[in-house]
């Protein structure tokens, strides 16, 4: 099959990683393929699906025109700098142009040691990699910009975990790009201005070609933009990425690295799911400001770049990222209107008020975060207030207009159905033991989560009480 490939990293930032192939495993076996989005590829599904193509989708051949590279970068993780990370279980295999006229990475994670594994093993196991799968294309079909999951194939082979020994698995990803904040912090590390200078411009070029060659401030501000769009999405969604390290923050403005990620059941802004996060650093409530600090060290890896004065492009550098909590706040003003139907309402404090005192509200009464709002809806239809909301209610009912079309509007919005935590663990304990249906099932259900189904009512209902009071994830690496 011709994939297609046109490998502008390996062909322009050869000196950014390491070019080697994927590790083979013994057994390779397909999991899970996203046809639809082999199809938006230009790729065949039909012979992804036969054993040459499962060989690829599991690393144990590479695709013709495919340039495999481990990409180098840095980060800063849990706020402490580790100046060499890079893929140490991933390889790119190269880029596609999709149907769109969309130039898309397709990568493997889990597919092998690499120079940068650092003493792990290189792969993955069949958990965290369904979760990936479950989760990143609940996220594209919510409408938030994410990663996608092309594929998932079973190696054959058992991985060690704190856990004790799992199925290993290869995911093959698909994105804008993978380079991160993190890649920009390598550079700006250890390398020279030249080379970050031609970093800079190659992301420029992939992602923000309407902006003019070196300006570095423009730059910036698009990245920028686009990170607070996408973590208003993340909290209007009530989802929690769980470990926002600045190698896990695209410049493409994608979500990326589902690891201990998850959705919130009751609404709790401290809410932590991640086992690693003790001092609850990633918490629920504390995206926009993790997001802004990932800024400045975006804002200080661009400083060799700026001309003039120092000190006043420091001061330039200050005055931007301390403007991100603006932009944010008015990014989720802007998805919480709509959520609510005030999409028309013009009185910006009215708006806070009022999103303010409901999650307020839904957190002294520990409402379920998404059945609230899509039971808001349902008392704009009949009339009514859900259990506990009715004083505000009664606040919010008289600045809607058109109440059916509002109701609609609202529900193209507020899912009915999201990776509720307690279905993925089911799929993902069945998913272990051989049992690939329930995790087929939870897939297709995410597909549409704004469509009420008959006969789909238990996945829209939280979790049991004991399960959510003690649930924590996992990284899986």
């Amino acid at each position: 099959m011709n994939w297609g490939f046109d490998n502008t990293y390996a062909r322009d930032l050869p000196w950014l990683g390491a070019a080697m192939a994927p590790v083979p495993v013994p057994e390779p076996t397909l999991l899970y393929l996203g046809e639809s989005l082999a199809e938006d590829l230009g790729l065949d599904p039909g012979w992804l699906a036969g054993p040459d193509g499962v060989r690829v989708l599991a690393g144990s051949a590479v695709p013709e025109g495919a340039e495999p590279v481990a990409q180098a970068y840095a980060g800063h993780q849990f706020g402490f700098f580790s100046p060499r990370l890079g893929d140490g279980r991933a390889h790119l295999l190269g880029e596609v142009v999709d149907r769109a006229g969309r130039r898309r990475d397709i990568a493997l994670k889990g597919s092998g040691r690499t120079v940068f594994s650092r003493g792990g093993d290189g792969r993955a196991a069949i958990g965290p990699v369904l979760r990936e799968v479950i989760v990143s294309e609940a996220m594209s079909a919510l409408g938030v910009p994410t990663t996608r999951a092309l594929a998932a194939a079973a190696t054959g082979e058992q991985v060690w975990r704190d856990n004790g020994p799992e199925r290993g698995a290869v995911l093959t990803r698909v994105a804008d790009s993978h380079l991160r904040v993190g890649t920009l912090e390598l550079v700006r590390t250890q390398g020279s201005v030249e080379q970050l200078r031609d970093l800079v411009d190659y992301v420029r070029r992939r992602h923000y070609p309407h902006l003019e060659p070196g300006d570095v401030w423009g730059l910036w501000d698009e990245i920028a933009a686009r990170q607070a769009d996408l973590i208003a999405q993340w909290m209007s969604l009530g989802f929690i990425h769980g470990v926002m390290n600045t190698d896990n923050m695209a410049l493409s403005g994608e979500t990326i690295d589902y690891g201990p990620c998850a959705f919130m059941d009751r609404y709790d802004p401290d809410t932590v799911y991640s086992s690693i996060d003790t001092a609850g650093r990633y918490r629920y409530s504390a995206q926009p400001s993790i997001a802004g600090w990932n800024l400045a060290r975006l804002a200080e890896s661009l400083l060799p770049l700026v001309g003039g004065d120092p000190d006043e492009a420091v001061e330039t550098a200050t005055e931007r990222v301390n403007g991100f909590a603006e932009r944010y706040a008015v990014a989720f003003r802007a998805h919480m209107s709509r959520k609510l139907g005030l999409g028309h309402v013009t009185d910006t404090d009215e708006v806070d008020r009022l999103v303010g005192s409901l999650l307020e509200t839904m957190r002294r009464r520990s409402l379920d975060f998404t059945g609230t709002f899509r039971s808001l809806s349902r008392s704009v239809r009949d009339g009514g207030a859900p259990v506990g909301l009715e004083d505000w209610v009664d606040a919010w009912r008289p600045l809607l207009t058109r109440p059916e079309e509002t109701a609609a509007t609202m529900d193209a919005v507020n899912p009915a159905y999201i990776p509720r935590n307690h279905l993925v663990e089911a799929a993902l304990d069945a998913a272990r033991q051989g049992d690939l249906r329930p995790f087929d099932e939870l897939v297709a259900v995410l597909r549409e989560p704004f469509v009420e189904r008959p006969g789909l009512e238990r996945y829209a209902e939280p979790a049991p009480e004991r399960f959510a009071a003690t649930y924590v994830t996992f990284c899986g690496t």
